[in-house]
């Protein structure tokens, strides 16, 4: 039997799914993975997260805007709020800073990043970060806004073992994606090698981002999987457990409790 593991981060609304959410929900009973966070990237598109995981007992939602979004829909503090209040909702985001593909005056998206640290500190929710050759900003902003008072968790986490250090000072959760089973993603490596055991999450970033040996491929929740057993390699532990681990990291994180 396959030790039960969550992943913590996907976007199972995306298009690539449409027509497919119960073959990707059969998939995650057959590899073990019994719940997924849903995270929203923008405020129109929302709705058809939440409706996935109101239809799926183990799927849950966030609510927010990824820096990276450009539509034109913003979301003002009490709205989030208001959306986070749903029992099914766990937290805000994904929010946080992107100076990868947008260049310029980058103000808005350092505003809309406020915005959200303090709905998830008004609606008591964690946060879900988004960093990309942002990390001072997204640090000090975090550190600013009084973000550890909620918490949270780097998704994706690419950055240096350094700035792991000072997500997790701040009292983050770091989660670790598929780029793990890269050869050259050292840095990932290391990272995932010495966060502390309460503080790790593993996710799977689908559809982007497929683990070895799917790379390059449609990626989805059961491929966390792949994800757990490199993490646990590099850490010299069993499969077992760091699926009990990251499992009870992120329902203590999240507030919930799953029943097996």
């Amino acid at each position: 039997m396959n030790p039960a593991l969550i992943d913590s981060h996907c976007h199972l609304d995306f298009p690539e799914f449409q027509g497919r959410e119960e073959e990707m929900l059969a998939a995650m009973a057959a590899n073990g993975v019994v719940a997924a966070l849903v995270a929203g990237v923008t405020m129109e598109k929302f709705p058809s997260v939440l409706a996935l995981a109101e239809r799926h007992a183990n799927l849950y939602a966030a609510v927010g805007i990824h820096p990276d979004t450009l539509d034109g829909s913003e979301a003002d503090e009490g709205t989030l709020v208001r959306l986070a209040t749903h029992p099914k909702v766990l937290a805000i985001g994904e929010t946080g800073l992107d100076y990868y593909r947008l260049k310029g005056d980058l103000e808005w998206q350092r505003e809309r990043f406020r915005c959200h640290i303090r709905a998830a500190i008004r609606a008591s929710r964690p946060l879900i970060i988004h960093t990309r050759e942002a990390t001072d900003d997204t640090l000090r902003i975090l550190r600013e806004e009084g973000a550890g008072q909620v918490g949270g968790v780097f998704h994706c986490f690419t950055e240096t073992w350094e700035v792991a250090q000072e997500a997790l000072a701040l009292g983050f959760h770091i989660s670790i994606s598929g780029i793990v089973t890269f050869k050259k993603a050292t840095q990932v490596h290391q990272v995932a090698s010495l966060v502390p055991q309460d503080k790790l999450l593993v996710e799977t970033d689908a559809p982007y981002l497929a683990p070895v040996p799917h790379r390059g491929k449609l990626n989805h929740p059961a491929l966390v999987r792949h994800v757990a057993e490199e993490v646990a390699r590099l850490r010299s532990i069993s499969i077992e457990t760091l699926a009990n681990a990251t499992s009870a990291n992120f329902q203590r994180l999240f507030g919930i409790q799953l029943h097996a």
